[in-house]
């Protein structure tokens, strides 16, 4: 069923409270999400995205609920990637004629998806789609995240349709950010930001800085995923320009994984001299191998610094350790040091192998590490919270 959002915008999405992971399993879901798709009706009718294909038949039957697919003038898909797209198949076998507006990229990519010769048109920046007494105007947002992502901007209601921008995955009946609870909401924006828009940063930047020298009105920033920005929706806008900027806080953080918990003991005791050192600093330790892989990145984010400890085994580090450290280069982090500690039993070269992912990585590293034979005991302890205190002074 649509929920209004305002006389001539209709949300017609779908809410998935069951979703847990996403892209795969690469992304971690434990809010749920949504897949906003919106219907505009002025004097034409114009659908914005669909909703993902196993919700496909489900889309179509409610929509058919909201309004005569015959109506639909205009279809436009702001993004490819099937989350937004998938319904595409089921949509266009009741109205194949329907034009579908897109960016060049977005062509290319729909066709490889559904292997459809629709009625595609292709659209650019500053294009735009008059449908009354309103207009929409197309702003491509290349590699946010995607090659074909593009934003669409409605005068009169002042709405901007984000795409993926300021999304969140998160699951509400809602709808709007001043009726869920704030504190989850910026978890999941946050989170959403570090794990998929990182690498693209710079563009980020950039893509904002262009929106805002059009000086247009904003109203509503409807997104893809998770909330509609209603109340002061600009301030979405203000976090990414933040978070675009190198972002960290005054936070240190430990990650580990442990065989007999020789390595855990190493970064308690360097936690300890960090505090020791500044107890202002905020140090959390997570153990790789136990906490979700997305919240760590979010908390790598978050940091000004990283230590990343595991004992040698296999003359390696444990696998838990080696699928962070890879995903951390694919976030291609800035500004942000590091360094590495591990235990061992007799070969012990797994913190100079960390050492050199950590700077394959983008991370600065301050110094060669440090490690421990077998368990530590108390004048190794003492060493090992001496480093944490070093560790701070370095950074």
């Amino acid at each position: 069923m649509g929920k209004k959002i305002t006389d001539k915008v209709t949300w017609v999405g779908k809410v998935d409270w069951e979703l847990k992971n996403f892209h795969g399993h690469e992304y971690s879901t434990n809010k749920g999400s949504s897949y906003n798709s919106y219907l505009i009706r002025d004097e034409k009718t114009v659908l914005i995205d669909t909703v993902w294909l196993p919700y496909d038949k489900e889309f179509v039957a409610n929509l058919k609920r909201e309004i005569d697919l015959k109506e639909i003038d205009y279809i436009i898909a702001n993004h490819s990637e099937v989350d937004h797209s998938g319904a595409l198949v089921e949509l266009m076998a009741e109205i194949p004629d329907t034009p579908i507006y897109c960016t060049a990229n977005g062509v290319k990519i729909l066709k490889g998806h559904y292997h459809q010769d629709w009625n595609f048109v292709t659209v650019k920046t500053g294009d735009t789609l008059n449908i009354g007494s309103s207009t929409l105007t197309f702003v491509e947002a290349p590699m946010l995240h995607w090659p074909d992502s593009m934003m669409t901007y409605m005068s009169g209601e002042n709405i901007l349709f984000s795409n993926d921008a300021f999304g969140q995955h998160y699951a509400t009946e809602s709808l709007y950010n001043d009726n869920v609870d704030n504190c989850e909401l910026y978890a999941e924006a946050l989170k959403y930001y570090a794990n998929i828009l990182t690498p693209f940063s710079r563009l980020v930047t950039k893509k904002i800085e262009e929106v805002l020298s059009f000086n247009l009105p904003v109203n509503l920033i409807c997104t893809s995923h998770g909330v509609i920005w209603k109340h002061e929706p600009t301030q979405i806008i203000e976090k990414y320009l933040k978070w675009a900027n190198d972002y960290q806080e005054d936070q240190i953080t430990i990650i580990y994984d442990t065989m007999w918990n020789s390595t855990r003991i190493m970064g308690e005791a360097i936690a300890k001299g960090i505090m020791q050192a500044d107890s202002k600093l905020t140090v959390k330790l997570f153990n790789a191998a136990k906490e979700d892989k997305n919240d760590l990145i979010t908390e790598i984010f978050k940091s000004k610094a990283i230590l990343v400890g595991s004992p040698t085994i296999n003359n390696g580090f444990l696998h838990s350790i080696a699928g962070l450290l890879e995903m951390a280069k694919g976030m291609k982090f800035k500004n942000k040091k590091a360094a590495a500690f591990g235990s061992y039993g007799w070969s012990g070269e797994v913190v100079k192998q960390l050492t050199e992912r950590l700077k394959d990585a983008g991370f600065e590293v301050v110094n060669d590490g440090i490690r421990s034979l077998w368990v530590p005991d108390m004048d190794e302890m003492d060493s090992l919270t001496n480093y944490g205190k070093a560790f701070v002074e370095s950074i």
